[in-house]
């Protein structure tokens, strides 16, 4: 990249870096930097009676410049927050050369640039806990600009906060917006509370196969991919459902998996091409026996996250406390809509569809039609979470048939927020009547359905 493709502040910044190297100031240097203290615990921890921190070693981004004359003051952010620092020349240059300060920092460090400091912990006039700092050096020049959020009177102006940009620089996004990596920290909590719970009941935890030559375990359009050696077609799993079922039959009692899947379909800010699941299987159950698993552990999840069982989303305070709400499918439709459609067939769920404005199309037969409708009527409309339960054979091709209620499957999805957060059933271990659903799926996938399931001659082996 030449200087002519480049923003007048990164020549500047890269004139900078230049600069540097020339009076011997490595920007980007080999030895490693020994941070003993966050800026988190200097905050919540300085006791300005014992003066405790008086030896402190910190590193981070440059976030704020302020020079007056022979001082200056910092805003440095680390993984854990800001704080500020306090450089004074005659102190971080104590002999007659005084480049470090009036060459190096005040005209060569730019807003970005990550550096280490040593020091020790004050309070300002102001009142302002601080660092005064003794030595500093550079760790990283940055090269471009940061899209630094201006605040004044409580509005923030210029805030790097378009969702498409966010997610595209992701790590700019977490530089500028602080509290996006709440998120990040919050789901690896998530994850480890999910572990834990599992692994306390007994389960094992596995990894299966991403590479399948048939895909399954879920309604979805599949990625295709090559193997040279073998020469032939493989798919990036849509699921690992089938894979973990094959270890039940070969006597486990109950395994999981942190699944990353990939399914080649819409994208939106609910569906993702490749998205990390959690799969788990125990013999001997049934569904209304997962239901009760289920809440106990989002409610152990939730405590573990927030300390409590009800969370802010939006405008919205969820309760994740047990018991959950319990809908069947067919009463959340009629609860919603004022209409019963237990007993419609194909055409008459067509004509339901039209009437309550959902949109269909040909290739759907009557458990997409169902799913369409409820989705449309009933899933914007469950804020707390909620069992929806007894879903049509048709939408279920895993899943065994209910005991006491013909045309249905023993499946249920908990709701929140108007989101799915789980999906389950009583497993389907009938291997003449799983034969039979997938060959339904095949019917499906003739008449244009791109999600219909393969027919997995090898799991249907297993069942057997």
């Amino acid at each position: 990249m030449s200087f002519l493709e480049l923003s007048e502040q990164e020549v500047i910044r890269r004139q900078a870096l230049e600069e540097l190297q020339k009076i011997g100031v490595n920007p980007y240097p080999n030895e490693p930097f020994e941070v003993n203290v966050s800026t988190k615990e200097i905050l919540e921890k300085y006791d300005d009676n014992t003066k405790n921190y008086q030896n402190v070693s910190i590193a981070g981004r440059i976030m704020s410049k302020r020079i007056m004359g022979n001082a200056s003051f910092v805003d440095l952010q680390d993984e854990q927050g800001r704080i500020q620092l306090y450089l004074n020349r005659d102190e971080i240059c104590p002999t007659e050369d005084k480049t470090l300060y009036n060459t190096v920092f005040k005209k060569l460090t730019d807003i970005g640039d990550i550096i280490g400091v040593t020091g020790f912990v004050f309070i300002t006039k102001m009142g302002e806990i601080s660092i005064h700092v003794k030595t500093f050096k550079f760790l990283s020049k940055c090269l471009r600009p940061l899209p630094i959020v201006k605040e004044k009177d409580g509005v923030i102006y210029d805030a790097f906060t378009d969702p498409d940009q966010r997610y595209r620089n992701r790590s700019l996004d977490l530089i500028v917006n602080r509290q996006n990596i709440e998120v990040f920290k919050k789901r690896t909590i998530l994850v480890n509370t999910m572990r834990s719970f599992l692994n306390e009941k007994g389960y094992w935890e596995v990894e299966t196969p991403i590479l399948q030559p048939i895909y399954g375990g879920a309604a979805a359009r599949p990625f295709k991919t090559h193997h040279n050696a073998l020469d032939i077609p493989l798919y990036l799993r849509i699921a690992n459902e089938l894979y973990l079922k094959r270890l039940i039959v070969g006597g486990f009692h109950g395994v999981y998996e942190f699944s990353k899947d990939f399914r080649n379909e819409g994208m939106d800010r609910f569906h993702n091409p490749e998205f990390t699941q959690m799969e788990l299987y125990v013999a001997y159950q049934d569904y209304y026996w997962m239901m009760n698993l289920v809440e106990e552990m989002v409610e152990r999840i939730a405590i573990a996250i927030h300390g409590t069982t009800k969370v802010t989303v939006g405008e919205n305070e969820i309760d994740f406390k047990r018991p959950w709400k319990r809908f069947t499918m067919f009463e959340a439709i009629e609860h919603f809509t004022g209409v019963d459609i237990s007993q419609m067939d194909e055409n008459q769920l067509r004509q339901t569809a039209i009437k309550l404005a959902v949109e269909i199309d040909d290739t759907m037969g009557k458990g997409k039609l169902i799913d369409a409708i409820f989705g449309d009527t009933c899933e914007p409309k469950l804020i707390q979470p909620t069992f929806i339960t007894d879903y049509p054979v048709e939408m279920s091709p895993l899943a065994k048939k209910h005991r006491s209620k013909p045309g249905l499957v023993e499946r249920f999805e908990a709701i929140c927020n108007s989101k799915e957060i789980c999906n389950a059933f009583t497993e389907l271990n009938d291997p003449i009547d799983q034969r039979h659903r997938f060959e339904e799926q095949l019917l499906l996938a003739k008449r244009g359905d791109e999600e219909a399931m393969m027919l997995d001659e090898d799991f249907l082996k297993a069942l057997e």
